[in-house]
Formats: C-alpha cells, structure tokens, sequence
C-alpha cells in the first residue's frame, strides 16, 4: 500500500459520493456489503491490473483497448506506445472510463479524465521520477526506450464503484 493518510481518505470519500449518487439499480447491487472501503481496495489492487480502457475516437465512437493498470496513491496509472490510437484518442479527449474485473469477485469501475505524466513536448508530473522508478523495478529498464517510445497516464476519478460480493474471500486472496 502506498497511499497515504490523505489519499485514503480522498478516495474513501470518492467511493462514498460515487456509490450515493448513482441508480437506484446500481445501488440494488452494489451496497455496503458488498463493496470495499479504500484501505481494502488498495490491498487488493496491487501489482499489475489489467483494464479495459474505454476512449473516443473524433467521430465520437467508442474503443475499447487492454492496459496495465497500477493502482498508486489512489489513482490508476497505465502507459501505452506513443503511436498507440488511444495515444492520440487522450490527447484530444482525456476523458475515459476504465474497468478492472476479476471474474465475479472484483469489479472497479472509474470514469474520469487523464493526465500526461511524462509529455513529450513539456514538463513531466512532479512525481514522474518516482513512479518511472517504479514502473522500471516493475517492467525492467530495459523493457522499452523510456523517454521515447511510451506515454505514462494518471487518472483522475470523478466516479469510482467497487463490487466485491465475498470480501473476506478477496482480501484473503490478496493477503497470500
């Protein structure tokens, strides 16, 4: 877990008004019970996890692509070629929708807007440095050309829900 005090209550307080303001129908399914607080989630999102990463081409059509995710200080990170469509689908429209399922035992589901961490043309996120350390201990520094061949990606949630219908089961997974 690397979130601080802070960030975990941040993003306890975005679960909460997420879950508060949506359906009727959803909240039929996604309740107390059956959701994770934020210390848990961070316990459970470690490591690499795949999403499916939802992005809008010009015409306004949808697309739907696979990243590694890495759930830090609250936030999902993923990175993607520079050549990459979703490359270019982020920088005219950085809204997007994301979602990381393990079976029928996790759900997360995040809408929000992208932040370039590493630009190309500008000056790099303040915490760069520490996460590029991070993704290179995690991918190896020599996995790829960092400065040249990928753009890393921070997530801002404006709506973040968590399904977990067993939670003594996930967070005992997670725990091994």
């Amino acid at each position: 877990m690397r979130e601080t005090p802070e960030e975990l209550k941040e993003l306890q307080a975005l679960l909460d008004a997420s879950l508060s303001r949506s359906t009727s129908h959803l909240r039929s399914i996604i309740s107390t019970e059956s959701t994770l607080t934020a210390e848990q989630l961070t316990q459970v999102l470690t490591g690499m996890c795949t999403l499916a990463l939802s992005t809008v081409t010009a015409k306004g059509e949808p697309r739907i692509s696979g990243v590694d995710g890495h759930f830090l200080h609250g936030k999902w990170h993923f990175g993607t070629a520079l050549t990459a469509a979703k490359a270019r689908h982020l920088a005219a429209r950085p809204a997007v929708s994301a979602a990381h399922m393990r079976g029928e035992d996790l759900g997360v589901f995040t809408h929000g807007t992208v932040e370039i961490l590493n630009p190309q043309d500008g000056e790099p996120a303040a915490d760069w440095p520490d996460l590029r350390a991070y993704f290179k201990d995690f991918y190896g520094d020599d996995f790829f050309d960092w400065d040249n061949d990928v753009v890393y990606y921070r997530l801002h949630p404006h709506w973040m829900s968590v399904y977990a219908p067993d939670i003594a089961k996930l967070t005992a997974a997670s725990r091994s």
